[in-house]
Formats: structure tokens, sequence, C-alpha cells
């Protein structure tokens, strides 16, 4: 590991989860009648909700009807939310992704002392004040008043969770806190993509080995990791700065750490700046410098991040963008952006021909076999929903860890490290898995609809950037 810190320029660098009414008992019912649509973490078996919760359910609905005439004052509704997602935090430290918002709101929050259950309590009562429905439309009014119901719905379900370990369930979680249904696949629908790899790869060792093998071959070297790094990033940041218009004091600071259970991460400060992670503790491969300098950086989450905060928070005075609930529908929009915006940053041939030219150079690689590499990666990449199989049956309580670390193996051809990695991963976050296939899938349809050019394109990824778009109003 290289714990070094190091802030990158402008000019350099960049990187990086009227309710208790029909809406509680949607998320809680809905789902499963979906039989396997999702995935997600949790090792309790599923458990059907008390009917006095579905009782009060009822009862809360009716008199979200019975208010819905009414026109919200969407700001304070917004402060509200945002103290509540706060106050939240409390009970969940990996909640609170970003927040930029009044000191004196956080401070506020880190004092009340109110139980997650109350918080659910707490969080109904503000969804109650939104109509029941919200008609599609795509002026930001009404797709802020659908952010707001959503975000608070996922509230809701994440309080009750924290009240309550046993309210949870793969495919119930991913529609509750993120606003979608993953699609259901099997392990057989991947043994094409395997049967590729076997031919691209032969021997007798299983796969996940062979794999990890040839991999090895294009490690970064710990003393050329900077250097890779810094110009991976600045290449992400001048395609993306080409196309889309960043606040002019945009920034971050790089950092290298260890024994964490992602390979990256970006922590939003707030003002345009970034505190971006690469996680050592595994090999890197030269595939990932792009990987991470567009999905941490550019056009990813620090490219979002600074986006929302200057056109919605700062133009517009939408105090709700100036917190971040992790296991949130945004989170959605957030990892699926920032994996399709690797593509877009880099589309075709341009990856390999950048790493060729550039990042092999810089760190001693050979690029020979390069060809071949992005070959196993692109295979690799179909495999990507398999992880979403494992993660399902392992958060449903059908699998253990060991044996979800072998089926990682097997379908998803990760090294025993990685394996176990992503079980962490899993453990820790849940659901938020579908986030980075899934998602990327979604924001793929919305930004690619009828196929218009690379401008285009670029021009619809930066609208969806700036905008409250969240995953069931991408077709708005």
């Amino acid at each position: 590991m290289n714990p070094s810190r190091k802030l990158l320029s402008l000019l350099s660098l960049e990187v990086s989860p009227n309710f208790l009414g029909k809406t509680l008992l949607s998320l809680l019912l809905v789902p499963l009648a979906l039989a396997g649509c999702g995935e997600r973490k949790s090792s309790a078996p599923e458990q059907q909700p008390d009917k006095s919760v579905e009782e009060a359910s009822a009862d809360t609905q009716k008199s979200t009807v019975d208010d819905s005439d009414e026109t919200p004052d969407l700001d304070q509704l917004a402060e509200d939310y945002v103290r509540l997602v706060l106050t939240l935090g409390n009970h969940d430290k990996s909640y609170v992704d970003a927040y930029y918002g009044p000191a004196e709101w956080k401070t506020a929050a880190t004092g009340d002392r109110a139980t997650a259950a109350e918080l659910a309590n707490r969080a109904e009562q503000l969804l109650a004040q939104l109509p029941e429905s919200i008609e599609p439309g795509d002026d930001l009014q009404t797709l802020r008043a659908h952010y707001l119901k959503t975000q608070l719905r996922a509230v809701v379900y994440h309080a009750h969770h924290l009240a309550d370990a046993n309210f949870r369930n793969f495919d119930r979680e991913a529609q509750a806190l993120y606003d979608t249904v993953p699609p259901v696949q099997e392990f057989a629908d991947f043994e094409p993509v395997l049967a590729q790899l076997e031919q691209l790869l032969p021997g007798d060792e299983p796969l996940y080995l062979r794999v990890k093998a040839f991999q090895d071959q294009f490690q970064i070297p710990e003393d050329k990791m900077g250097a890779v790094f810094d110009a991976a990033i600045k290449g992400c940041r001048d395609r993306t700065k080409a196309h889309v218009t960043l606040p002019a004091n945009e920034n971050f600071v790089l950092e290298y750490v260890q024994d964490k259970p992602w390979s990256g991460y970006n922590w939003y400060q707030g003002n345009a700046q970034s505190l971006i992670q690469i996680n050592t503790e595994l090999p890197i491969q030269i595939d990932r410098a792009i990987d991470l300098g567009c999905h941490e950086g550019y056009p990813g989450h620090h490219t979002y991040n600074a986006l929302l905060e200057q056109m919605l928070v700062k133009d517009k005075g939408w105090m709700e963008y100036s917190v971040y609930p992790l296991f949130s529908p945004q989170s959605l929009i957030a990892e699926g952006s920032a994996n399709y915006g690797i593509d877009l940053a880099f589309p075709g041939e341009e990856r390999l021909a950048f790493e060729k030219a550039v990042l092999y150079p810089l760190a001693g690689l050979d690029p020979a076999e390069a060809e071949k590499y992005d070959q196993v990666l692109a295979l690799k990449g179909k495999l990507s929903f398999a992880e979403n199989i494992v993660a399902r049956q392992y958060i449903n309580g059908e699998i253990d860890s060991d044996k979800a670390i072998e089926l990682f193996q097997q379908y998803a051809v990760m090294s025993p490290e990685k394996a176990r990695q992503r079980v962490r991963f899993v453990d820790t976050y849940g659901a938020y898995v579908i986030n980075y296939n899934w998602g990327k899938q979604l924001v793929k349809e919305y930004v690619e609809q009828g196929n218009g050019s690379q401008d285009e394109r670029w021009q619809r990824f930066a609208k969806l950037l700036s905008s409250p778009r969240l995953p069931s109003s991408l077709n708005w």
C-alpha cells in the first residue's frame, strides 16, 4: 500500500446503497409478489409484515388521500427531510454519505435521541404531505416532488430495517431503497460467456485461477501507481470537460488506503470538492486506472455531486440535495451513471488505444497482449449480473458466506481474495450491488434513446447528472 496523500490540481487529476399507508404496504408486499426479482444482503430469512402494520398502513394512506389536494411547501419539506436523514445517520454510520448544508442542522440532528422506529414515523408523516400520486412530467418541479416522495419512501424502509434487522429481503430491499426491480437471471444464463473464457484461457486449473494468473501480468507496480493514475484521471477529466461545464473551483484530494470492502470511494465534501480513496490492499491492474478515474471522478461521482450542488442547491436553493443518503434511489443513478460514464468517456476502441499509448508505458507493461486482455475484461463484464444472483441467495439466507465466495469465483471468475472482499461488501451494503450493473443498464437506456450522436449522448448524460431524476422517472 502507498498511504501517501496527494492534492491534485485542477489541471492534473480527479477520480472516485403517506407511508405506513399503501406506500409501506406496497414496499413490503409488491416485491414479494415478484418472487426472486432482485438481490440484497441479509442473512436472516424473509419475514412477513405484521397484520397490525398493514392495517396501520391503510389508515395512514386514507389521510394521505384526504390531504392530497393541498399543495405542500416543498422547501419546508426539503429541510425536514434533510434533518431527518441526518438524524437517522445516528443509527447507521454508513447512511449519510455526504452533507454540506447548514452546520446547525447537523448539530441539532446529532443531539436528537429519537429511536429508529420514531424516525420511521416522522418519515411517514412527511410522506403524507405529498400527493398520493404524482403525474409524470419533465418539468423540474414535478421531478422535485417525485424525488422527495421516492427518497422518503426509502428513508421509511431503512428506518424500519434499523429498528428491526429482520425487516429485510433482497428483492423487497432493492425496490424499497433503490426504486427498481432488477431482472431475474439464472446461473445457466452465464455458461456461454464462461465457455468463451475457457477458450481464451485454456488449462487444467479452475477458470477463476486462470483468469487471475492472466490478469496478474497487467498489475501496476506500486512505484508506478501515482503516475498511472495521474494520467488516467487527466484523460477522464479532459474528455468530460469537452462536453460538460464543471464548476470553476472543482478539485479533489486523492488518498491510497487499505482494509476496505470497496476498491474506490468518493467522499464528496461540498463546494465542488471531493476526497477520493483508492483501496490498494489487492493488486490493481492497468484497466482499473480508467475505471476508477472515471467512476470516482470524471464523469462519475465527483462530477455528479458537483453538478447537483451547483444547479440545484446553489442556483435553486433546493436543500434536499445538500445531503446524500447512501441507501436511497439516488445511489442507483449515482453508481449507474458513474459506470456508464466510463464507456461514454472512452467509447469503442478509444479506451484500448489510450491505455496502450499512455498507461502501459507509464506502468512499464508490455502492451503485446493488450487486445487479449481487453477481450477477457469484456467477457468478465458480461458476468457482472451473476453477482446479483449470489448476493440475492446470500442475503436471503439461502447460502452462507463460504458458498457465496465459491459462487463468486465460479460465476464471476473472481479471485479468492476478490470474492472474499465482495462478500464483505454485501455484508456491509446489501442490495446496493444492483446499482452498479442494473444501474448502468438503466442509465445507458436513458442516455442512448434514439441512438443519437456522441454529442447528443453527452447532452442527455449531463442533463441526467444535473436533474432530480430517479429510476422511476427516467422515462418521464
